[in-house]
């Protein structure tokens, strides 16, 4: 659906993007993540038809997004991050009007109308003028907008920004309910939200992709040891011996509950799983043991790791452990 091949896009002094390359699959969500002033927003512009490339291609269902602008448009809904609204027109004048500028009409835009007004929650606002409306609903009316003429890419920038948890919710499973019908490229700042919602992230830092694969094989290829993490109720000096003397330990932390238990962190090389032996020395003992697990990585520890100033060295790191490049 996407195919980007050596995109660039230069300003006087500034590189913004550096000849990235990249595909989306029809069907995929895909998050599109990075740093402020990664070159997130260049590529969603020059994908979406509003920015030209410097250099390179993209097409978007075959079609180059340059040549062919207007058919590219034709075939793409974006909400970008900042809406821009009519705020004296009501919500349904104003997705009227947009469909009709999309070339929807009739029975077709109102029958459109309608399943978008379910689907985005506008139901009771529809009759309301937009500039009255709530940051949020006025972010649900750009994405009732940008899903008018049934897209084949859908291109959301930050699309839950300035919503409540609820709302945040209901955006979330509208996202996933896209897929297969339409091609996904979401860009977030809420990583918990693209790890839950997309099938592949990739991350961009200083206009170059570092990393691109799905979120859980990103964490699986980090650096770094492992942490166990246990519940213990014992004396502290006591607990804390017998744990640093266990084999593979390399650090110990301490942390006082409020009920008179610890929560214990236990630093270990990464392959090696201390659980085992950090049970049975507390079964030697007359001490409580109520959670013994694995602090898991996340998404947001990828994102750190790969966007540092060593974000290249990293890149490297994460390829050469089997991490594909974008």
């Amino acid at each position: 659906m996407v195919e980007v091949v050596q995109l660039a896009r230069c300003y006087p002094g500034l590189v913004a993007l550096d000849k990235i390359s990249f595909t989306v699959n029809r069907g995929e969500i895909v998050g599109f993540l990075g740093p402020n002033g990664a070159g997130k927003t260049t590529t969603l512009r020059i994908l979406a038809g509003y920015l030209a490339p410097t250099s390179g291609t993209a097409r978007v269902a075959g079609l180059d997004v340059v040549r062919d602008s207007l058919l590219v448009r034709s075939r793409i809904g974006y909400l970008p991050e900042n809406v821009a609204l009519y705020p004296d027109m009501r919500v349904i004048e104003y997705l009227r009007f947009r469909g009709a500028l999309k070339g929807v009409y009739g029975r077709a835009l109102r029958v459109r109308l309608d399943q978008l007004m379910e689907s985005c929650g506008l139901v009771d606002v529809q009759r309301k003028i937009i500039g009255f409306l709530s940051k949020g609903y006025r972010q649900r009316v750009g994405l009732a907008d940008s899903l008018l003429n049934e897209p084949d890419l859908v291109i959301l920038d930050e699309p839950t920004i300035g919503l409540d948890p609820n709302q945040i919710r209901m955006i979330r499973n509208l996202i996933r309910s896209l897929a297969p019908r339409h091609t996904v490229l979401l860009s977030s700042h809420i990583l918990p939200e693209v790890e839950t919602v997309c099938d592949r992230v990739m991350i961009i830092n200083q206009g170059r992709i570092v990393a691109s694969d799905t979120p859980a094989n990103l964490t699986g290829l980090l650096k770094g040891n492992r942490c166990i993490r246990a519940e213990i109720h014992g004396p502290l000096d006591a607990v804390r011996a017998e744990l640093a003397l266990l084999p593979g330990v390399i650090r110990v932390e301490a942390g006082n509950l409020p009920d008179g238990w610890v929560r214990w962190v236990c630093e270990s090389p990464k392959d090696m799983d201390i659980r085992p032996d950090i049970y049975r020395m507390v079964s030697r003992h007359p001490w409580g043991l109520r959670e013994l697990g694995v602090e898991r990585a996340n998404l947001e520890d990828v994102f750190v790791q790969v966007t540092r100033n060593d974000a290249a060295d990293d890149a490297r790191d994460f390829r050469a452990a089997g991490g594909p490049s974008a």
